[in-house]
């Protein structure tokens, strides 16, 4: 196998504002306006220039202290926000890509092969999104077809085989639906890796980057350790589905949103998550490599622990976690 560099470019692009930042975007307006007067007329203007800064930067942690669980969606779906290969670049001193499903096409969704992050070498495998129309075609704007989990299977079984550890990264909105997923059966690929990834005798970490779509993000996430990014969500259906099934207009999507009990702190409540993963003040894609340094730091981390733990009582935990998931009490009979 050849070793090949990531594909994301890191020249450092234009952020464009979401919605609800514009209070900040209005103050940082008002602070170039002084300081560019103060320049031209040569006028002491740093009093007023101080103020404004200090508002902006108020202003700024309380709209991110006060975001709304669709302002969340908004974050992790922002177009220059890191995605899998960005991280990877950041992340691991080697990666070589392993291609193809071996049965029938080489799904580029699904991006995965061998990695050095640190001292650990690891199997990586992750579902990467484009930046562009032209990439976004490549990659099928990150929703897997049936081959692109098998590829994934087909590397799982590859650590198994040579005792390496086993690192997902999830990011998409949903596995695809069309036509062709369901005659080479995306259900069934899916549901092949669920069973699977029980069994593997080497540790698993699941991260979810950004969007964590229902059956195509658990397709690569049955772990040992499930981590989220503090502005990722994880849901069994996307806000814009599920107000097209219960209310029948996806405009109710940021009503879905809360209903849905999807971001960090409701999941790290539910225990759905085991840990929360922090991000840069207004998202990963204001800073990147601070969140790649983070991220790196709680995966070695988390697996310097797992590797601990005996694999019999590994695979015993991680069958147990899952099933406990749902759990419900009923009220007693009178």
């Amino acid at each position: 196998m050849i070793s090949v560099p990531c594909l994301a470019s890191m020249s450092k692009p234009k952020i464009t504002p979401l919605e609800f930042e514009r209070p900040i975007v209005e103050l940082e307006k008002m602070l170039h306006e002084l300081e560019h007067r103060s320049k031209a007329s040569n006028c002491d203007l740093s009093v007023e220039i101080g103020q404004i800064q200090t508002r902006i930067e108020e202003t700024r942690k309380q709209i991110y202290a006060e975001l709304t669980p669709w302002q969340r969606v908004q974050i992790v779906r922002h177009p220059m926000r890191p995605y899998f290969l960005d991280y990877i670049k950041l992340l691991a001193d080697d990666f070589t890509e392993i291609n193809g499903d071996r049965a029938f096409a080489n799904d580029r969704a699904i991006i995965g092969g061998f990695a050095t992050i640190g001292k650990e070498k690891a199997i990586v495998i992750g579902q990467q999104k484009g930046r562009d129309t032209k990439e976004n075609l490549l990659r099928n704007f990150g929703s897997p077809h049936p081959e692109g989990y098998r590829k994934a299977l087909r590397m799982m079984k590859m650590a198994d085989k040579f005792h390496l550890p086993i690192l997902c990264f999830i990011d998409t909105p949903g596995a695809y639906p069309g036509v062709g997923a369901e005659e080479r059966h995306i259900g069934e690929a899916i549901a092949v890796n669920l069973r699977e990834m029980f069994t593997f005798r080497v540790p698993i970490i699941a991260a979810v980057l950004g969007e964590g779509g229902s059956g195509g993000a658990l397709g690569i996430g049955i772990a040992d350790r499930v981590l989220l990014m503090e502005n990722a969500y994880y849901s069994v259906i996307s806000p814009e589905g599920c107000a097209a099934i219960l209310w029948k207009n996806r405009s109710f999507a940021p009503q879905a949103a809360e209903s849905l009990k999807m971001t960090a702190s409701n999941l790290l409540e539910m225990k759905m998550v085991d840990e929360v993963i922090p991000e840069p003040l207004g998202g990963a894609h204001r800073g990147w490599q601070t969140s790649a340094d983070t991220l790196k730091e709680v995966l070695l981390r988390n697996l310097a622990e797992l590797k601990k733990i005996d694999l019999d009582k590994l695979l015993d935990d991680r069958y147990e976690k899952f099933r406990q998931f749902g759990e419900y009490l009923e009220p007693a009979k009178s």
